[in-house]
């Protein structure tokens, strides 16, 4: 079952590449008493995500900061050094967290998984993103296969 908003978030452990290698990031220190926007993307390095997805909300980080946010948060399911190393290309700096996903375990407890395998990609993530408060999902919005609309950084920033 997809979460909804209302639903808490599991308690997991996502992968954070940094300098002393890869860390792990409990979901609930993560989400804990903080306004945080996540969001989440097919695949790193992948021309929407590249081109489109992360760089609104690089571009964006400021005016998420000024509604509230704590913590804009990039979630893919791949390996922490692939999402470090695309924060890295993409100038996230500080202003966005990558954070891996690697088995897609986060990503199947939320429901959000999709099924790539067929074109040689492996289980992904939908691509979607939310807005959870204390660990509360308040906004969550689910892109349809190929689409590239409700979850951009622009569409969330004005639910917010």
């Amino acid at each position: 079952m997809t979460i909804q908003v209302g639903d808490t978030l599991p308690s997991m452990k996502l992968m954070q590449a940094t300098s002393d290698g890869p860390k792990e990031i409990a979901t609930d220190d993560l989400f804990r008493g903080k306004k945080v926007v996540m969001f989440a993307v097919p695949g790193a390095f992948t021309p929407t995500c590249s081109v489109k997805h992360l760089p609104g909300f690089v571009q964006n980080a400021a005016a998420f900061k000024a509604k509230g946010v704590d913590t804009v948060v990039c979630m893919a399911v791949n390996d922490p050094f692939v999402l470090g190393a695309w924060g890295r290309e993409q100038g996230t700096g500080d202003a966005i967290v990558m954070l891996a996903d690697g088995s897609a375990a986060f990503t199947k407890a939320l429901g959000l998984e999709l099924d790539l395998v067929p074109r040689g990609m492996g289980v992904r993530s939908q691509r979607f993103a939310m807005v959870a408060e204390n660990g509360k999902v308040t906004y969550l919005a689910v892109e349809p296969p190929g689409g590239f609309d409700v979850s951009k950084a622009e569409t969330i920033l004005a639910a917010i």
